[in-house]
Parts: C-alpha cells; structure tokens; sequence
C-alpha cells in the first residue's frame, strides 16, 4: 500500500493553465485531488507555506543511453534498474532506454534484456525503448560506429521489435537511405515514432520522410545536414515544419547558447523537447569510459571520442532545464512543456506530463533557484535532498 501524501501551500505549475497556489493530494500512486485549499488527513504531509517552492509534473527524457555507470547497452537488469534509480535525483521520473548502432547480436541483447523490465517503486519509470541507429546516414555517424550502420531493415526491426515485447516506442533513422521512406510507413502504421536524425538529407527529401508519417527529430543540430539558403536540410526542415516536434541538448556543449535560444525562439515550447542524450559518465568523475565499444573521455567539459567527436553528453534534465530559462527567460510553463507535457504527448502518456486528478503522481518540487527539492515517481518519493525537512 502506497503512502497517502498531502503538499500543501505551494505553486502548481502545468504547461497549459497559469501557476496557482494550492495543495496536492496523492492516493495509490494517482494524483487525487488538488484545489486552492484540501482538507485531508495524509501519511505524509508537505507544508511548502513560507518557501517558495514550486511543483510540477517530473521530467521525461525520451533519448538517455545512460548513467551511474550503467548503460542501456550493458544489457542486464542491473544496468537498467541502476539508470531508472539515478534519474530522480534530476527530477527524471519516466525515460526511454535508448540503444545505439551496433550488431544484430548486441542490439538484440539489449532489446530482449529491456523487454521484461519494470522499474522499482522509488525509480524512474521506463516507458519504452529508443532505437538510436543502425539505420543512419554514414555520412553522420556522430558516435555511432560506422561499421555497423545499416540500410533500414523492416524485418529486422519487426525481429528486434519482438525481442523487446513491442517496447520500442521511437526509432532515429535516416530518411534518405536506401528503403527509408517505406521503413517509415511500416514503422508508423504500427504506432512507433519515425525520428529524423544522423540524416544527411535535403529539405525535400525531408518532406517526403514527413508525407509517409516521420514526425520528431533526433539532437537538433548535431549529425544532421545543416541549415544554408540555398538548402535548408533537416535543421531548416525542423525549424519551419510544424508536424515535428523536435529534441535539443542544452548543455552549451552540442550547441551554443544562442543557438539554444534561437531553436525555442523558431521552434516553441510547443514543438521543443529537451533530452540529454547521456551516456553512462553521467553523475560520475571525469575519466575514461565505454559507449557502443568505443572509449570515451569524459571532462567537465563534455564527452568525446578519441577523434574529438562529440559522444552523448553527461547531462542532466534539471540542468538543461535551467540552461534554457536562462539564455531564454520563458515561463515556468513553458519549462513544463519542454521537459514533461510535450514528451508524454508525443509518446501517447495520457496518464503523464501534467498535474490534473487522475493523472500518475509523478511529480518534482523545484525551489526559487530551479533546483530540484524532491521529486515523487508514481506515489512513491524517490529523492530528497539532504538535509530537507
């Protein structure tokens, strides 16, 4: 039996309706009620009177190959239990594991490891799986070793999409490949999100992806064909078609802060979804790391291949957050669209991504600085910062 829990006096923010000050009750893992004002007698109460606190629904990454050393393609219960673990203490609530560009061996492993997992009480909640690769443009393998990239396969995604239970729930392709279109229509008709991404294509090419049901974008900016007034590519392509929506690291790192705010200005907080693309470093010590086989040298600065390449990130969700409000000044809501709403929309959570009764109690109380107090997955809390009351 999952504790009842009261959060009283505290500012409730929502992508979609003004931040008020009220209460919060949660029962059986649900929001059940919340008002200005409840009267209920809870196993746990919160008083946030006198702080300035706010609540809002928890963070959805939907691209995260890893963290605390684990990582999706480690392909054992521990790795995946040890992310969904990590990630609350970011105000993470639900993710996609997320795979990259190896062998039909590795990938398989992986899937099949991923297809019978359920996240704990007080961890992130995995929702699906992110197929990252193989079926990329060898023009833009990023990370992605270049020798296990593939032409898009729908009867080995049909396979890997058996191994994993029907558990992937997006796949980043490159449209422009031999058989990409046709891939994209099989894929969607199954209900699987097509993601343009380590794409080297044209912005018509783009619109023919778009017309057979591509509807996201993997990393804006990195590992895709550029935006030049005479061929606007995927990133013109991302900018101007409203059918997409379309994921951003805001780590200062994979893009400039200018072209961080350049991106929510074009895009909005409607289309725009923040992600951290990290890899196992994430949360750890600068050192030497593995991501697909590969080596990576993790500094405070970033990841990257021995080449310089750059390697997922080591990222979290609440710093991306503050990084966009910083170098853009938007809305507490707009936060809220960027982080949880828009994700939980895209991927068909309607039991997610906003407080509303009914909805599951996945929830992040965040302080005036944006930093995370505490954050509740599922009914149940899953971090609290030390030394809070």
């Amino acid at each position: 039996m999952k504790k009842t829990i009261l959060i009283s006096s505290i500012h409730i923010a929502d992508a979609k309706n003004e931040p008020f000050l009220g209460d919060v009750y949660l029962e059986d893992g649900k929001i059940a009620a919340l008002a200005p004002s409840l009267v209920k007698e809870a196993d746990l109460h919160i008083d946030a009177a006198g702080k300035d606190w706010t609540l809002i629904p928890g963070f959805i990454d939907v691209h995260i190959h890893g963290a605390a050393g684990f990582d999706t393609m480690d392909a054992t219960p521990e790795a995946l239990s040890g992310m969904a673990g990590a990630l609350p203490k970011e105000g993470t609530t639900s993710f996609l594991a997320t795979t990259m560009t190896q062998s039909d061996e590795a990938v398989s492993q992986a899937l099949q490891n991923a297809s019978g997992f359920e996240s704990g009480e007080a961890q992130a909640e995995m929702v699906g799986i992110h197929l990252e690769g193989p079926f990329i443009s060898k023009k833009q393998p990023g990370a992605q070793p270049v020798e296990h990239i593939i032409p898009p396969s729908i009867e080995l995604f049909q396979k890997w999409q058996s191994l994993s239970g029907d558990r992937i729930k997006l796949v980043t392709m490159a449209p422009e490949t031999e058989g990409g279109y046709g891939f994209i229509d099989e894929v969607t008709s199954t209900g699987v999100i097509a993601s343009i991404g380590h794409s080297d294509g044209t912005w018509e090419e783009m619109q023919h992806a778009i017309s057979v049901g591509a509807s996201h974008v993997t990393h804006l900016y990195n590992q895709m064909s550029a935006f030049h007034h005479r061929e606007p590519g995927v990133v013109g392509t991302a900018f101007l078609d409203k059918r997409l929506s379309v994921e951003i690291i805001a780590d200062f790192i994979h893009s400039h802060p200018k072209s961080v705010e350049l991106a929510f200005r074009q895009i909005g907080a409607e289309r725009l979804v923040l992600i951290t693309d990290a890899m196992r470093a994430k949360g750890l010590k600068p050192g030497t790391y593995d991501l697909g086989g590969q080596d990576v040298f993790v500094t405070e600065n970033g990841a990257r291949l021995e080449s310089g390449a750059l390697a997922g990130s080591i990222l979290t969700m609440d710093e991306a957050m503050k990084n966009v409000q910083n170098c853009t000044g938007c809305s507490i809501s707009e936060l809220v669209a960027i982080t949880s709403y828009n994700a939980a929309k895209k991927l068909g959570l309607s039991h997610k991504g906003s407080i509303e009764r009914g909805k599951d109690a996945d929830l992040v109380i965040l302080d005036e600085h944006l930093d995370v107090q505490l954050t509740i997955c599922r009914g149940t809390i899953a971090y609290q910062k030390e030394g809070l009351a």
